[in-house]
């Protein structure tokens, strides 16, 4: 049913569904700025490359939009009315309400059969088409958000399509979507950001006893590596998360401050056995 994906923007994430789906015969046309169309076309990522949308959009049966929050919103005004009716049209946006009030602002009352949203759990620390594996997406999850009770045929096709990668396919409505990833995502992005930060101030008032950076980055090992890993990645893409989900982030990182405040009072007392414990029962197997 898919023979043609059109994937405005072709950095990390959409440079890895297009080597994925040209994997397995699916004709894909990329639009970007012509540095990323020409590196993508050097890695074998795109059959073609277009730098206007609209016109890289002509004859594909789907087109995915792969870039920040803020675009994806904006190229839903700007292709969508431009699209067949019969083009589904998708994205790859870390967060969905937004998403889909723009899609409903657009569509009207065909949007559930337009538009479907998609997130993949998925991506690297660092960004850019040089990044892109085809098999990113293996083992990932691959988030949809259908609106209404009717799936139809040509977004069957594509999350049929999506689950051959290798991914695991979960159904969501757009706010469940928002408040879990404020959770399983942002907050661990958020977390991160804030201890290396941290640790940089740190860093820079103890030069002066011979403590650097580096010397951190030693002694804390695999521990500080893994939980600092993230802490690289771009503001650029973040910003819009953030504004996009910032009630769930903010109810996320309120009720951390407030675990934390509670371990702080509680060093030295078996009160921090107690959280230790219950942090276990997280990770055991049901």
């Amino acid at each position: 049913m898919i023979k043609q994906v059109t994937i405005v923007g072709t950095g990390l994430i959409g440079g890895s569904l297009a080597l994925a789906l040209r994997h397995r015969g699916v004709r894909v046309i990329g639009s970007d700025k012509p540095r990323v169309l020409a590196k993508a076309q050097e890695m074998g990522a795109i059959d073609s490359g277009i730098e206007n949308p609209a016109r890289a959009c002509v004859g594909s049966d789907v087109v995915v939009l792969a870039a920040n929050v803020g675009g994806i919103i904006d190229s839903i005004e700007n292709l969508g009315p431009t699209l067949p009716r019969n083009v589904l049209l998708t994205d790859v946006g870390s967060t969905k309400v937004e998403i889909h009030k723009r899609a409903k602002a657009v569509f009207g009352s065909s949007a559930s059969a337009r538009f479907l949203g998609g997130h993949p759990m998925s991506g690297k620390e660092h960004s850019g088409i040089e990044n892109a594996s085809s098999s990113l997406f293996n083992g990932a999850t691959w988030i949809f958000t259908v609106e209404g009770d009717q799936i139809s045929d040509i977004s069957h096709g594509y999350i049929t399509l999506i689950a051959s990668l290798g991914t695991r396919i979960i159904h969501l409505s757009a706010e469940q979507h928002d408040r879990l990833v404020a959770w399983t995502s942002h907050l661990p992005q958020m977390l991160s950001t804030a201890f290396a930060a941290v640790l940089q101030d740190e860093a820079e008032v103890e030069q002066q006893a011979r403590v650097t950076r580096v010397q951190m980055q030693e002694v804390g090992g695999r521990a500080l590596n893994e939980m600092t890993r993230i802490a690289s990645s771009p503001y650029s893409m973040w910003r819009d998360i953030a504004l996009t989900n910032a009630t769930n982030i903010e109810d996320a990182l309120l009720k951390l401050e407030q675990r934390l405040t509670h371990i702080r009072e509680n060093l030295r007392t078996p009160e921090l056995r107690a959280e230790f414990e219950r942090a276990a029962r997280f990770k055991k197997p049901d």
